[in-house]
């Protein structure tokens, strides 16, 4: 086949219009001018946006945690320090099917239920699920061995309580992000905290820190808080409390043990408690420091303020009489009671036996202003330590002098009407054992004693030492004795308000106290709630839990043993006090 010269083809021999070709050089010439506009706006204008967003995608913010500090006792010992630990993750995208034996291992690890860790697993529109926190570092590489696809083990830190349920109410505890809920944990947070760090670090597709972009910003470690308390002298109170708990089969009891020369609180123990290593053990009923947080009508242990007041203001003496009748007293439309007839008493003899009716005649002798003041001095309605260093610390209540009647004036003259935390009421007794001066209290260690505040003089305050000696001595509260030492203090007994009435089955018994009464060491409180065991008298449940801490706080205070006494002051009639 003869071929067509190049010349002579008839496509080249097409004419295109002039305009076409113009056309398609001014498209090339705006494509180019576009490119050209894009690259200028990229990198001119904008190239700082972009910068950062390729540094969002390649540079990353490690957080370098600080070291959380320590909750020590007086002495050092541990009560709360970070261990390490790991935290379980799933990512869904990695995960590939596992066997049945395997899946049952990891819930048993986890401590969940298999339905519960498979419905987690489900979740595929997460990338990322925490199956559980504060793992400790055995049982995670327990996990690891399982060799699971999808589980990952992150660096992570678990809070340790030594003492457990012996100082769970007074430590508190932290949530999975290590930050304070509860107790000294909550209240110094900030500086057991401490502060965290950060480093910005370069990564490759695979999430591996390849370099360091910028300077590391170093944490700082939280500082160590060292508490008043003495885990020796916590564990007898956890132990009395305990007991008393069965003997009485009550529904709560508190105790406080306070150092009379530095104010320091040496323990703080409650019943019920919980052991902040166990988050089964939490109930909402068990996880309050009732010695702080719970207000209580205190029933005759308000008694020897009333009494200290009056010798105070010359409206009685010791030796001033009172026929407190058939132990039943029609007083401003109300019936006042005593538990039985005592007749005639002297002073000292109403607090010995406790006499509602020989208080009713000394609060005549006060104005409503004058008892009002008194009681405010001696911390009443005020919070015994700051809500600062304590959460949920009560103020209890105590009613302005204005809006007292006569009948109300002589109920509170013996503790009724009024309300207080067994805290406060410990620290008010201070004043009897420093011989009138009251001591502030302090839950951390200080070195230097706190502010004292006058209340009594020292005249007035060592003849209600004596009379309180007489009050827990063999004709009082006999259970209170402590074998070796001088013990002081008042037994109280308060009926409780239900339905807005006071109950006739309820009660609350306390006893407040201090030894050795030569030279006062400290005071100790102890209030049992609701004891059904069919005693429920102060004298009777909760005296000898007061004895058997302070005999064990003496003995380790390595406290000298006084002389045995014999009270001075005579009663007028029989029976012990409530």
């Amino acid at each position: 086949m003869k071929r067509m010269p190049f010349f002579k083809n008839p496509v080249l021999q097409i004419s295109y219009p002039m305009w076409r070709g113009r056309l398609i050089l001014i498209i090339f010439g705006l494509c180019f001018f576009a490119l050209a506009a894009r690259a200028i706006y990229l990198q001119g204008i904008t190239t700082e946006f972009l910068q950062q967003q390729g540094e969002k995608r390649y540079e990353h913010t490690l957080t370098l945690y600080a070291s959380r500090g320590k909750i020590l006792d007086r002495h050092g010992v541990v009560l709360a320090a970070s261990i390490p630990a790991n935290a379980i993750a799933f990512q869904p995208k990695q995960h590939r099917e596992t066997s049945a034996a395997k899946m049952q291992s990891l819930a048993d690890l986890l401590e969940m239920p298999l339905v519960e860790l498979k419905k987690k697993i489900a979740e595929e529109k997460r990338n990322f699920i925490y199956l559980k926190r504060q793992v400790p570092i055995e049982v995670a590489q327990k996990i690891d061995r399982l060799r699971i696809s999808g589980i990952s083990l992150h660096p992570d830190n678990r809070r340790f309580y030594p003492e457990g349920e012996v100082t769970g109410n007074i430590v508190g505890l932290n949530n999975l992000d290590d930050k304070g809920q509860e107790g000294v944990e909550l209240a110094f947070n900030d500086q057991l905290a401490g502060r965290a760090g950060s480093r910005r670090v370069m990564k490759d597709r695979m999430g591996r820190n390849i370099d360091d972009v910028r300077e590391i910003d170093s944490p700082e470690d939280g500082r160590d808080i060292k508490l008043s308390i003495d885990t020796r002298i916590q564990y007898q109170v956890y132990r009395a409390l305990q007991e008393a708990m069965v003997t009485n089969k009550a529904k709560a009891a508190a105790a406080v043990v306070i150092d009379v020369k530095t104010g320091e609180i040496l323990a703080l123990g409650n019943m019920p408690t919980y052991d902040p290593n166990k988050r089964e053990s939490f109930r909402s009923g068990n996880m309050r420091n009732q010695a702080l947080t719970d207000s209580f009508e205190p029933g005759s242990i308000m008694k020897p303020f009333t009494v200290a007041l009056a010798l105070e203001l010359n409206r009685i003496s010791p030796n001033t009489q009172f026929n407190t009748g058939n132990g039943k007293l029609y007083y401003q439309g109300s019936t006042i009671s005593d538990v039985k007839a005592n007749g005639v008493l002297d002073t000292g003899g109403v607090l010995l036996k406790s006499s509602n009716i020989g208080m009713t005649m000394i609060s005549e002798k006060l104005e409503s202003r004058e008892m009002w003041a008194r009681f405010n001095e001696i911390g009443l309605g005020q919070i015994p330590i700051p809500q600062t260093v304590f959460p949920g610390a009560v103020a209890g209540r105590l009613r302005p002098w204005e809006r007292w009647r006569l009948i109300e004036k002589a109920t509170m003259s013996y503790g009724y009407g009024m309300s207080v935390s067994l805290l406060q009421i410990a620290r008010a007794y201070t004043a009897f054992a420093r011989d009138g001066d009251m001591v502030g209290l302090s839950l951390i260690k200080r070195e230097q004693p706190l502010a004292t505040s006058r209340i009594y003089t020292p005249e007035v305050a060592k003849r209600v030492r004596l009379m309180l000696e007489a009050a827990a001595g063999p004709d009082g509260s006999k259970a209170a004795a402590v074998k070796g030492y001088r013990v002081a203090g008042k037994s109280g007994t308060a009926r409780k308000i239900v339905d807005k009435r006071y109950s006739t089955s309820r009660y609350r018994g306390s006893f407040v106290g201090f030894a050795p009464v030569s030279n006062p060491r400290i005071v100790v409180a102890v209030t049992i709630d609701e004891p059904s065991s069919g005693v429920y008298y102060g004298g009777l449940v909760a005296a000898p839990v007061f004895s058997s801490i302070v005999g064990s706080t003496l003995r380790i205070m390595g406290v000298q043993p006084d002389a045995p006494f014999t009270s001075t002051v005579v009663s007028t009639g029989q029976g012990g006090a409530r």
